[in-house]
Parts: C-alpha cells; sequence; structure tokens
C-alpha cells in the first residue's frame, strides 16, 4: 500500500484512466467539455459580475496576493478564461493579460467585457489551450502568473506540466475536491427510476499528489462555493437533464415526465430558485522563490 502512494507513475495513470473524473464523465455523455457551457455563457456571465460573483472573485485574488502574487505590472496567461471573471479583474489590477478561450458566446462576452473594463490590456485568443503549440508561441516560462480554473483543459498530469511550463514565477490551478451540487438535480434523483452513476469529481487528489511527489512547492485550500441562481421553468429542466447526461442516467419521454411532474408539485410558478457549487481546490504553485512568504499587509508568515 505505502510504495503505491510514492509511486508517481501510478497516480498519474490513475489519473488518466479514472472514468468518474468531470472531464471523463462528459465525454461519456457525449458532451464536448470545451462546448459544454455555450448555451448558458450569457448566464455564467451574469453570475461573474453581479455582487455575489465579484466578491466570491475577490476572495480568490485576495488569497493570491496573501501568498505573494503581485498583479501589477505583471504578464498573466489566463486559460479557460471564459467572459472574464478573473482577466477583467487582473487588468483592471494592473497585468498584461493573455486569455484563451475556444467558446464563441464567451469570447463575443469578454471581448464586450474587455472594451468596457479593461482598456487594451487584454489579449484574447480564440483557441482551445491544448491545440496551441507552445514553443511556437514563445510560451514557454513566458508569463509571470499562468490561472486555470475548474477549465476542461486539465485533464491529467501531462497537461499540468504543459500548463506549468508557461509560468515563472506563479501557476494557479482550481480543480473540484468533491461531488458537484445541483439542488433540484439532487432532489429530483430519489424519485429516478433507474440507476445512475454520479461522479465523485476528485481530481484535487490527483494533483495535489503528483505536486507533493513531484517535488513542487505549493500552497493549498479547500472551500465550499455555492451560487445562487433563479431560472424559468424551461432552463430548470434543461438543467437537470444536462446533470444527468453526466450521471450517465436515460433521458428519455419519462424522464422528462418525472422532472416535470417533480417541478409542477414543488415549484408551481417561475422562477425556480437553484443552489449549484460543490468543495473546490486552489493550488498555487511557486515556481521561482519556494520559501514562505511574510506578508505585509497582514503582519505574519504564510504557509
Amino acid at each position: 500500500m505505502l510504495n503505491s502512494i510514492f509511486d508517481e507513475l501510478n497516480w498519474e495513470k490513475a489519473w488518466r484512466e479514472d472514468s468518474m473524473t468531470g472531464v471523463n464523465m462528459m465525454k461519456a455523455a457525449g458532451i464536448v467539455p470545451e462546448r459544454s457551457f455555450d448555451a448558458t455563457a450569457q448566464k455564467y456571465n451574469d453570475q461573474c459580475f453581479n455582487e455575489e460573483g465579484r466578491q466570491r472573485t475577490e476572495r480568490i485574488i485576495g488569497w493570491l496576493e496573501e501568498q505573494g502574487v503581485t498583479l501589477e505590472g505583471a504578464s498573466v496567461l489566463d486559460i479557460g478564461a471564459a467572459s472574464g471573471g478573473f482577466s477583467i479583474p487582473f487588468a483592471e489590477r494592473g497585468a498584461q493579460v493573455t486569455a484563451v478561450e475556444p467558446s464563441l458566446p464567451f469570447v463575443k462576452l469578454l471581448e464586450e467585457n474587455s472594451q468596457k473594463w479593461a482598456r487594451g490590456k487584454i489579449d484574447i485568443v480564440k483557441d482551445v489551450f491544448e491545440n496551441i503549440d507552445i514553443e511556437k508561441e514563445g510560451w514557454e516560462k513566458a508569463f509571470d502568473f499562468v490561472f486555470v480554473s475548474m477549465c476542461p483543459a486539465v485533464t491529467d498530469w501531462e497537461s499540468v506540466e504543459r500548463i506549468l511550463s508557461c509560468a515563472s514565477k506563479f501557476c494557479y490551478i482550481s480543480l473540484s475536491a468533491g461531488p458537484r451540487e445541483h439542488s433540484l438535480t439532487n432532489e429530483i434523483l430519489s424519485n429516478l427510476k433507474h440507476p445512475y452513476t454520479k461522479p465523485h469529481n476528485s481530481e484535487m487528489i490527483y494533483l495535489m499528489q503528483l505536486l507533493y511527489l513531484k517535488g513542487y512547492a505549493f500552497h493549498s485550500l479547500v472551500t465550499k462555493e455555492m451560487k445562487t441562481a433563479e431560472v424559468s421553468r424551461e432552463t430548470a429542466i434543461q438543467e437537470v437533464l444536462n446533470w444527468l447526461k453526466i450521471y450517465q442516467y436515460p433521458v428519455d419521454i419519462e424522464t422528462h415526465r418525472i422532472i416535470e411532474d417533480y417541478l409542477d408539485k414543488n415549484y408551481p410558478s417561475d422562477p425556480v430558485t437553484v443552489y449549484q457549487g460543490g468543495r473546490f481546490g486552489k493550488v498555487l504553485v511557486k515556481l521561482e522563490d519556494q520559501n514562505m512568504y511574510f506578508s505585509k499587509k497582514h503582519g505574519k508568515m504564510n504557509s
């Protein structure tokens, strides 16, 4: 048992072959990961830039700054930038941001948000990160800070190494640290008639173990984050169906009827309030100065 815990190759293989990771479950359900949020891009954008979303972003950036990340004058690579939920505040703090985003609905929103708030400090790359030739683009160790939050570009250790290769000082990666929660789906599960497979979404285990075994210095944090949304009945049904596809549950006429009957009984009028989120892991890898950082803001050591 102990030997396998310290075997890097076993951990790499386990992550690569784990059928229960979020990305692999989406692929098994016939969902293209980088296109999975196309239809809900505007809703996601609204949630990022409302008061709740901005506060969540500020908490994460505040944690990064406490660990020594300086954004003023920094070059930043934001992989899976979506509509700019982090690219925009990075630019507002004085960073020059390269934002990678393949989803065209998100790119359109990112362009609009960049023009509104970032004043030309965001360069948008409309491509899947995996398709980019890092050497040809001159991206090897080209960025002071690389940021990747809940992005399908992180699928295994090989993908992590590719991301790390772009950073010279810091690299932040956020992944699921447990099952994702969608309140309405969870309520409806007990009414279903067929078995389903709920993913464990434990990618964070693989990331932290391999960073440790491979000798990296890093800060880590696991928190529970939930979003509140009020959606129409039609949107609520579609969200539940999308989750059930990932759970590999048959989406047929009977499934639709069960969902609609449940809504009729428990949510007879619009809008439907939905809570979604879960536990998320955050890792900041220190590639340059690997010592503890003294935060003058709080007058204490951070480890």
